[in-house]
């Protein structure tokens, strides 16, 4: 029986209807460790470099979709849970079509900045050609790749999170498929690798636009709507959190990239790349968890069930405790076979991204929670807390982190940033929580 946004959910039930979320989430994070993987073993360390440098571009401009995805999620599904079904699905297909206009723009806009964006980082010779030619063919994928992300949560609001599941496993081992065949086949390097990141978009961003513009089963499908602004402000706002925090960890990874070129030259970089497509599929977990529970919550809210809220609350915390203990002792007990498989072929590299791993790993056991904090407060509809949730963590106290501590303690006080802004931001949440507690009713 089809698990809806309108059930009591016990551990079992959140679960599995957050599962499809997680999975899409994790194979999301493919494109990235997938290109790594087979641009670091058959192309070098340089070219490992130039992906690294060049993917936090385009994460920036994708998370516009998890903007208007989970926070258009969150107003359709308070128009759902209050019985105004007509309205939820002008709300969805406004956004949708907002969204396409928007990844146009700046898909023709950051084509032209692309070069003085990688020249200010640093770049230069070989490794500027090679950040430019990633950079602009991945470009060319960026609308379908704003879709994915968007549709990943709206399936979700649709009760159709199995679908998500599907269509990103398609994209994922579309992407992983042509990676094996273009990169470590026929040789193609950058752009192989390139072309099998825009092919999985495709996938991943065109098939669920199609479903939606179709009669289908869901409760959501694309068709006429009206100009709102008011609701795409409010979309926006509520998503903001998620947009803050995808483009603030962008701009800190090209800080990181910064430094580490400073301190530890074009290996520094490599190995800190290698550490991010890791933790990117650890932290995938969190965030396609805490985006599959986003929708339910919001419905709850605007039916104003204060009790299932409750039970919501109580039981995500739970699995994410759990959670984040099983990825620290996974992390700690992998570090070595995780970074031989990616810079195995060196020696000084391997080492040193082994050691950098296991210092980073114990972000673990407080990201999770951190995560889940501020897309409560999405789902809730209170954009303005969540966004300093995410922003803080991911700009403001890891920034200072990185900035500062290298001049302490060396290429290690850039290892040990990310532990500040976790601590931080934990005690920043967990006050917000507790003072909107009887707010909003979910303790």
């Amino acid at each position: 029986m089809p698990i809806q946004l309108s059930d009591h959910f016990n551990y079992s039930r959140l679960l599995r209807f957050t599962l499809p979320s997680i999975a899409a989430m994790v194979f999301t994070s493919i494109y990235s460790v997938v290109d790594g993987y087979f641009v670091s073993n058959y192309a070098g360390a340089q070219s490992l470099a130039a992906v690294n440098m060049a993917w936090p571009v385009i994460m920036i401009l994708g998370t516009l979709g998890l903007m208007f995805g989970i926070g258009g999620s969150a107003l359709i599904a308070a128009a759902q849970g209050r019985g105004r079904l007509k309205r939820a699905n002008e709300y969805f297909s406004l956004i949708v079509y907002a969204a396409m206009g928007l990844g146009v723009l700046l898909t023709v806009i950051t084509w032209f900045l692309m070069e003085p964006l990688m020249k200010m980082l640093g770049a230069e010779g070989g490794l500027l050609s090679d950040c430019i030619l990633y950079g602009h063919i991945v470009l060319l994928g960026l609308v379908p790749f704003i879709m994915q992300m968007m549709f990943q949560t709206l399936f979700i609001t649709a009760e159709k999170p199995q679908l998500c599941f599907y269509v990103t496993l398609g994209a994922g081992v579309a992407n992983m498929f042509l990676d094996w065949l273009l990169v470590g086949i026929l040789g193609w390097g950058l752009f192989g690798a390139s072309v099998a990141t825009d092919v999985g978009f495709l996938i991943g961003g065109i098939i669920p636009l199609v479903y939606f513009a179709r009669k289908n089963s869901s409760t959501l499908r694309l068709g006429k709507t009206r100009w709102m602004p008011h609701a795409l402000i409010k979309a926006a706002f509520n998503g903001s959190s998620e947009l803050l925090s995808g483009i603030s960890s962008s701009i800190v990874t090209l800080l990181y990239d910064y430094q580490l070129l400073r301190f530890a030259g074009e290996n520094g970089v490599a190995a800190f790349s290698v550490i991010m497509y890791i933790t990117f599929v650890f932290f995938a977990l969190f965030i396609g968890f805490s985006n599959g529970i986003a929708p339910v919550i919001s419905y709850h809210f605007g039916a104003r069930n204060k009790d299932e809220l409750k039970n919501l609350f109580k039981r995500c915390f739970v699995i994410i405790g759990v959670s984040g203990l099983a990825m620290f002792g996974l992390a700690e007990t992998s570090a070595s076979l995780l970074s031989k498989v990616f810079v195995g072929y060196d020696v000084d590299l391997y080492n040193m991204t082994v050691y950098a791993f296991r210092i980073i790993s114990f972000c673990f056991l407080l990201s999770g929670f951190n995560i889940f904090a501020s897309s409560l407060f999405t789902a809730l509809n209170n954009g303005l807390i969540s966004a300093t949730i995410s922003t803080s963590r991911s700009i403001v106290f890891e920034l200072v982190s990185v900035l500062l501590l290298p001049l302490l303690f060396g290429i290690d006080g850039i290892w040990f940033a990310i532990w500040g802004a976790e601590i931080a931001t934990i005690i920043m949440a967990a006050i917000f929580i507790i003072r909107k507690r009887k707010t909003y009713g979910y303790l």
